[in-house]
């Protein structure tokens, strides 16, 4: 006789619920998907990061986040991390891995050293793979990366600028020479973060390495910007033994902006990583946040126009007034720590960035024309109108 077991089937039954319960998360959960492409005769590698949020039925920015030398897709990943704002924003990241080179140690060819690898056209493949599987914006795909992966970000703007809207390096610049057959589609908007202490790839350049500032310049003239605005950051963390200036160069051609985060006394490091290399990593600002923040404001056409309705879901706990203004903005709110702002002209370029102070809680607009400008704080945005 045949004795049906409660137990045994309501064991079953939940266990079976679990599993489809655990596949539906999964189907709606991040992807970390490690891929290969065979480009060149070389089989390349990369790491994908695909957030919850992706569904295919609206294009999505891509990022591209470049390893540094002797370093990986995975360290990158982790080291220079992007992914909880991908989770926030909605954006893809592809993490390359470079190939190795005669001392043995991963890389992607700059122009320096003995490599001949195409890690241009890998790019350029990639990207077409990419978007054949994923619904892609193409006039938002973006580079940065560490070190050797920001001077591949900066060859990418040079050579395949028709497929890049925007690029960021942290601390890497360019080789020498390499302005004289740098030519681009359309005007680009250029981020450097660097620290004045880097030994690895000095501030100052050497004979291989263009200074900062002349990386700077190159592109300032490039855009053919109008306005420099400087900003020093408030010392937040002051056990980091560094502080930042901000500089953006902004009003260039199609609204672009050149931006640098001037990390003083920084070394070789990533601004607000969460694993520290070397003696100083500046927590003052989080690098892939400010990147992330820059690369939002541009397509491949320049800066995008901002709207009112870019600007809803403003956080009622922090009150902006007066609006209208003729001089001061306060801001009122329970923050217990500075905050960083940004102001925007209707052209999307910057025209303001810094800290508020908690005791003052004021930002000054004097110096502004009068017109509508947007403000974004405290992950909230806010249309202002500044009269004279």
């Amino acid at each position: 006789m045949n004795v049906f077991n409660y137990d045994k089937a309501s064991y079953f039954l939940k266990t079976t619920l679990i599993a489809f319960l655990f596949i539906s998360f999964l189907s709606h959960a991040q992807q970390t998907l490690t891929n290969t492409l065979m480009h060149d005769g070389i089989q390349r590698e990369y790491i994908l990061y695909v957030p919850a949020s992706y569904t295919g039925s609206t294009e999505v920015p891509l990022v591209f986040n470049f390893h540094g030398y002797g370093s990986n897709h995975t360290q990158q990943m982790n080291y220079g991390d992007f992914r909880p704002i991908a989770d926030r924003e909605g954006f893809l990241i592809v993490h390359p891995l470079g190939t190795v080179d005669n001392n043995g140690s991963t890389h992607f060819n700059v122009g320096w050293g003995t490599s001949s690898v195409d890690d241009v056209g890998f790019t350029s493949a990639l990207i077409d793979e990419i978007s054949s599987n994923y619904t892609i914006n193409p006039k938002r795909i973006y580079s940065t990366g560490m070190s050797n992966g920001g001077f591949m970000s900066y060859r990418l703007a040079c050579e395949l600028s028709d497929k890049i809207a925007a690029v960021a390096s942290v601390t890497g610049t360019m080789t020498v020479g390499q302005q004289n057959n740098c030519t681009t589609s359309h005007t680009m908007p250029i981020m450097e973060i660097h620290g004045t202490n880097d030994t690895t790839v000095p501030y100052n350049g050497n004979a291989g390495f263009e200074s900062v500032q002349n990386v700077l310049d190159f592109w300032i003239n490039a855009a053919n910007t109008v306005t420099t605005i400087t900003t020093y950051l408030d010392d937040i963390n002051t056990t980091d033994n560094s502080t930042v200036e901000h500089y953006a160069y902004a009003d260039g051609d199609n609204g672009v902006s050149i931006e640098h985060f001037k990390i003083i006394n920084g070394g070789h490091t990533w601004p607000g990583s969460a694993f520290e290399i070397g003696p100083v990593t500046n927590k003052d600002i989080n690098a892939s946040e400010e990147i992330w923040k820059f690369f939002s404001r541009y397509t491949i056409d320049g800066a995008q126009q901002l709207s009112v309705d870019d600007f809803s879901g403003n956080d009622p706990t922090v009150k902006v007034y007066p609006n209208p203004t003729s001089s001061y903005l306060t801001i009122n709110s329970n923050f217990s720590e500075a905050l960083s702002y940004t102001m925007y002209s209707v052209s999307g370029n910057v025209v303001s960035t810094g800290e508020i102070d908690t005791v003052d809680q004021k930002i000054d607009m004097t110096s502004l024309s009068s017109g509508v400008y947007f403000l974004t704080i405290k992950n909230s945005s806010y249309k202002i109108l500044k009269t004279e």
